[in-house]
Formats: structure tokens, C-alpha cells, sequence
């Protein structure tokens, strides 16, 4: 695959990263770079630009979960812009527009930060810059506290992720997860990607595949 191109700009109180290319294991590191040194300088208010971008690998979806918990805990916010229907579609399959805000164009997201009033000064006036050495890996927003991305041992999680699914075959990987993590599953503690691998596993890593399965004799 081919490298990607980066390039950071300031509107009003928004750092703009717009990326080109493609984002895998070999590219995400540079975008990760690109992202510590906004975080680290207390730029909070983040949009990140896939106008230009043709794939994004689960490396470099992992970046953008992994950094948002800790970004809005300082008062801001990561939003993407402009994703091809392509990259789009498998942003919505992760189902990260539940943690995630993704927008059709630039002007749209830096509204949003409009609206949500966090123009009103600049982040970096309020939050002591954060340390790269220091910052611990985020989980994703809206996973129980104390979710880890280590996997239960027991046999046992799979059968029970299909009884849950019987239950509520609608239910989305964080639904499936905080079900799982409850007296009657024995509470089995299940990180979001985690539970994204034990789905793919049993082939029930999309909705439709879920209701499906539900709905079988």
C-alpha cells in the first residue's frame, strides 16, 4: 500500500489533521505522532480530515478510540470529517459512530464545536499539557469502567455471547459486552475489541448476521 501524506491546521481553536493516503500498521504511527504533539501542546479541540483517505486499517481506528476518553475528560473533542463511502461503511459495521462524531464536511464539524460552546477560550489556558510517558491508553467512551482488552479464558464466553444474542439480537458490541459482564454471565469482562474478535470468530460480527442467528431454529 501506499504511504500517507499529513498535514496540520489551526481554525480558531480547532487543530485540523488532514490526512492522505492510506492508514495501516505501517502509516498509523505517523498519524499518532501527528495527534501526541496537538495533545501535548493542550490542543483538545481535534478534526480529523479522511477526505483523502482510502482505507483505514483497525490500527488506525484503534488510534482515534483509544485517544478519546482522555481528550474529552480535558474538555474537547476528536470528530471526523469527510470519510469515502468506503471507509465510512466500515466505520459504521465497528459501529464507532456510537463514540465517535463523524461529519460530511469541515465546516460542519467546526459548527459542532460551535455549538457545544468550546470556542469560548482555548483549551491549552486551562489543562496543563499531557505527557505521552504518562497518558494511559484510553478505553473506548461508553465501555463500563474497568472493561480491559483481556479476554476471559472460559470456554464458556462464546456460548454465552450467543445466548445474548437469542436475547437481543439488535444489540450492539457494547450492548453484547455489558451484558456479558453482569451476575448472569458470571461477569465476564470483555474489551471492545476483544468482543469485535470473539463475533468475527463466530461469524456474528454485523447486525444482520446477529438477527439472523436469532431468528434460527
Amino acid at each position: 500500500m501506499e504511504g500517507i501524506q499529513l498535514r496540520v491546521e489551526q481554525s480558531n481553536n480547532v487543530s485540523i489533521i488532514k490526512v492522505g493516503g492510506y492508514i495501516d500498521t505501517t502509516t498509523s504511527s505517523e498519524l499518532e505522532h501527528h495527534l501526541a504533539k496537538l495533545l501535548e501542546r493542550g490542543s483538545y479541540n481535534i478534526v480529523i480530515d479522511l477526505g483523502n483517505v482510502d482505507y483505514v486499517s483497525s490500527a488506525g481506528w484503534g488510534i482515534f478510540i483509544s485517544e478519546i476518553k482522555g481528550i474529552r475528560e480535558r474538555g474537547g473533542d476528536l470528530k471526523l470529517v469527510g470519510m469515502i463511502p468506503e471507509v465510512y461503511e466500515v466505520f459504521e459495521l465497528l459501529e464507532f459512530h456510537y463514540i465517535l462524531k463523524a461529519f460530511d464536511t469541515l465546516q460542519d464539524a467546526i459548527k459542532d464545536f460551535e455549538l457545544s460552546g468550546m470556542f469560548t477560550s482555548s483549551p491549552a489556558t486551562h489543562h496543563e499539557p499531557v505527557s505521552r510517558s504518562t497518558m494511559p491508553r484510553q478505553e473506548p467512551a461508553g465501555m463500563p469502567s474497568g472493561f480491559s482488552e483481556a479476554m476471559p479464558q472460559s470456554a464458556s464466553v462464546e456460548d454465552s455471547i450467543r445466548k445474548i444474542i437469542k436475547e437481543m439480537p439488535h444489540a450492539g458490541t457494547i450492548q453484547i459486552a455489558r451484558a456479558l459482564n453482569t451476575p448472569q454471565y458470571g461477569n465476564m469482562k470483555i474489551g471492545w475489541f476483544g468482543m469485535r474478535k470473539v463475533l468475527k470468530k463466530l461469524g456474528l460480527d454485523s447486525k444482520h448476521k446477529r438477527v439472523s442467528f436469532a431468528h434460527r431454529p
